[in-house]
C-alpha cells in the first residue's frame, strides 16, 4: 500500500471513530439458521459480497441490500414528521453499461411484486469500472444512504484488495449497507466482511407466487464467526428470508471462529 492509500485509510478510520459509526447493529434476515450463524444478522456498515453463480445469485444480492435499507428506513420513520414516515431509505444500484443493455432495465412493479419500494431505489450507470467505483465512493460519502448494490463484473484491475478496502472503510463510516454483486468473477482478496455464493433454487411445487423466490447460497466467508450453507425463501409479504427447507440447513455454529484460511483477506 503506497503513502497516499495509508493516508487514505487513516483518515476514513479517524472519521469512523468521530462519527461513531463503529459497532454498527446487525440486521436480521429474517433466516433463522443464518441469522444464528451471522451473530444476529448482517452487519450495517459493511462490506458483503456475493458471487452470482448464475443469474438468481444477482437476485439475492439485490434482496440482501434491499433487507439492509430496513435499519435506516426505522430511524428515518422515528425522525420525520408523520405525513412523511412512510419514505424508503434510499436504495442505490450502481452497474454497467454493458449489464445495463445486455440484461435490461429493472421494472420496478417487479421490484414491487418482491414487496420492495421501488419509490426509493435510484440507478446509476456507469460506463467503466473505476466509474461504478467512484460513483459507489460519493454515494457512500451521502447520508442517509440506505443501501448500495454495487455490481461489477468479471475481475476488472481497478478492484483490488486496496480498492476493496476503501469501500468497506467508506461503508463503515457512513453505516450504510454496502453489496458488492459479482458476476462471472474468480474470488479474490479483499477486505469484505462476508462472502456469499449465490444460485437460484427451484420453487416450492405447490407454490404458484413468483414473488417468493428461493435461493441456495453458501457463506463463504465471515469476518466475525461461523459460515455455512442454506436454501433460502424470499418473503415478499415481509420483506424478509425465511428457510425453505429446515432439513436442508447445514450451519456451522456461531461459537466458532473461523479458521486460519478464513481470517486471511481472501
Amino acid at each position: 500500500m503506497n503513502n497516499s492509500a495509508k493516508i487514505a485509510e487513516l483518515r476514513h478510520s479517524l472519521a469512523r471513530h468521530a462519527s461513531g459509526a463503529a459497532g454498527q447493529t446487525a440486521v436480521p434476515l429474517g433466516h433463522a439458521a443464518a441469522d444464528r450463524v451471522l451473530g444476529g444478522g448482517l452487519k450495517a456498515g459493511a462490506l458483503h459480497e456475493v458471487f452470482a453463480e448464475d443469474w438468481g445469485g444477482g437476485g439475492f444480492a439485490l434482496l440482501l441490500a434491499a433487507r439492509l435499507t430496513t435499519r435506516l428506513t426505522t430511524r428515518l420513520a422515528t425522525r420525520l414528521a408523520s405525513a412523511r414516515t412512510d419514505r424508503p431509505a434510499p436504495l442505490f444500484w450502481v452497474r454497467g453499461d454493458y449489464a445495463a443493455r445486455e440484461y435490461g432495465a429493472l421494472d420496478p412493479m417487479g421490484l414491487a411484486a418482491l414487496g420492495v419500494d421501488p419509490r426509493g431505489l435510484v440507478m446509476v450507470r456507469a460506463p467503466r469500472p473505476a466509474d461504478a467505483l467512484a460513483a459507489a465512493g460519493d454515494i457512500l460519502a451521502c447520508p442517509h444512504v440506505g443501501a448500495l448494490l454495487l455490481e461489477m463484473e468479471a475481475n476488472p484491475k481497478v478492484l483490488d484488495l486496496t480498492a476493496s478496502r476503501r469501500l468497506a472503510l467508506a461503508a463503515e463510516t457512513s453505516g450504510a449497507g454496502l453489496v458488492l454483486l459479482r458476476e462471472g468473477a474468480r474470488e479474490t482478496p479483499s477486505a469484505a466482511h462476508t462472502r456469499w455464493r449465490a444460485r437460484a433454487a427451484p420453487s416450492h411445487p405447490d407454490d404458484d407466487d413468483w414473488g417468493r423466490p428461493r435461493f441456495a447460497v453458501e457463506l463463504v466467508r465471515h469476518r466475525s464467526g461461523g459460515v455455512g450453507k442454506f436454501l433460502m425463501e424470499w418473503k415478499s409479504e415481509h420483506g424478509c428470508f425465511d428457510a425453505a427447507d429446515h432439513g436442508a440447513v447445514a450451519a456451522a455454529p456461531f461459537h466458532r471462529q473461523a479458521d486460519a484460511q478464513g481470517r486471511r483477506a481472501v
